[in-house]
């Protein structure tokens, strides 16, 4: 883990975060379980998910998010027809234990928003399950780019009408580290999927990492 910013430090009255927005199907959700269910097993099911992050963070100008889902799964030998199978149960997602009580606490400090490389439509659906209303939500689909182009963060910021220095991005992945600090974001990575950097991501931004979200509230909250 590395150092946090200073501006992440707890009690840091310097620059106090005015909203806090978040990565979506690692950051909020346990996306992974899903795929893994689908796949028929974790070793599959992460082939495949990090088959499709290469796709997806590399593609830039937006193409249908489930065309890169089976694109993904043809390439490390799955069926390409489990990209509707994940579209057909992708309202079983469920968020991380913790996500409620956090982002309910938060509410009462900053508003919240997401980021996330979806469709509107499964991104509306994957929202309702988080069961936290958000004052802003950002597709991919809307914006027109895959993250981590700068647009999707910026879009997000332009919203809410915040600087993004003033806004706290929670990562679900390391390649939102990038997208958010090209931005101008402060970056807390909440890696719980317990992802590594792939070799040849140059992240070299600092940022706060944690397997959990409990002390996102020692960062925002007063």
């Amino acid at each position: 883990m590395t150092q946090p910013l200073p501006s992440l430090a707890a009690g840091n009255a310097l620059r106090p975060y005015k909203a806090v927005v978040f990565d979506l199907l690692t950051g909020l959700l346990d996306s992974w379980s899903l795929w893994n269910r689908i796949a028929g097993s974790a070793a599959d099911g992460a082939r495949w998910r990090h088959a499709y992050l290469r796709h997806t963070y590399a593609q830039g100008a937006y193409r249908p998010y489930l065309d890169l889902v089976s694109a993904a799964a043809g390439e490390v030998g799955l069926p390409p027809a489990l990209a509707a199978e994940l579209e057909r149960q992708w309202a079983t997602l469920t968020p991380w234990p913790d996500v409620h009580d956090v982002l309910t606490a938060l509410r009462e400090q900053v508003p919240l928003g997401v980021v996330t490389n979806c469709s509107e439509s499964l991104g509306a659906s994957a929202v309702a399950r988080v069961g936290v209303p958000f004052d802003v939500v950002i597709t991919a689909e809307a914006v027109g780019f895959y993250k981590p182009d700068r647009r999707c963060y910026d879009a997000a910021a332009h919203q809410l009408s915040i600087e993004p220095r003033d806004i706290l991005f929670v990562a679900g992945s390391p390649y939102d580290i990038v997208g958010a600090t090209a931005a101008g974001m402060p970056v807390f990575w909440h890696n719980r999927a317990g992802l590594a950097i792939p070799a040849g991501l140059d992240v070299r931004s600092p940022y706060t990492e944690a397997r959990d979200l409990s002390s996102l509230l020692d960062l925002v909250t007063t």
